[in-house]
């Protein structure tokens, strides 16, 4: 067993994503959209997954659509954004950084909701691109899982919606 420090909290590799990200003290609005979305199950699962997960800062700056997100009535929505932050298997950094280059300075990753995350190295930095302008960065990295790994980014990434 590994254990990651983030927001200041140890997880441990042995638990999942889920129980990890329940712990972390910078993703509560992570695990509440989670439950909302009625992703707990899949989530638990054994995988493996990638989660590029996004901190409660960067819910924060999009208040008005993490607030309609967030509403009962349109859980199913709120899930497809989420499955837009997770793909299948478990990569780490490196792996990212070795799919950057082997594609010119651009990895393309599709989603557990069927579409494309544009990946980019800038200034050593992994910069991910969802759809309609959503942008995030990998702020901490290599979060090791049960069922896959976790990367903190500080962006919501949005999916093509409708």
């Amino acid at each position: 067993m590994t254990t990651s420090e983030v927001g200041g909290v140890t997880l441990y590799s042995n638990w999942n994503i889920v129980q990890n990200v329940t712990k972390s003290p910078v993703h509560k609005t992570l695990i509440k959209a989670i439950s909302a979305a009625g992703l707990v199950d899949e989530l638990s699962a054994s995988g493996p997954f990638t989660l590029f997960a996004p901190t409660d800062k960067a819910f924060a700056a999009i208040p008005k659509i993490t607030g309609w997100l967030m509403n009962p009535a349109n859980s199913a929505t709120l899930a497809e954004v989420l499955k837009f932050h997770v793909v299948p298997g478990r990569l780490s950094a490196s792996d990212l950084y070795k799919k950057i280059k082997a594609g010119g300075g651009t990895a393309v990753l599709t989603t557990i909701a069927g579409e494309d995350l544009k990946l980019t190295e800038v200034q050593g930095n992994i910069r991910i691109e969802g759809t309609q302008g959503s942008v995030g960065f990998i702020t901490g990295n290599d979060v090791e899982q049960a069922n896959g790994m976790i990367h903190v980014i500080n962006g919501v990434l949005m999916p093509t919606l409708g």
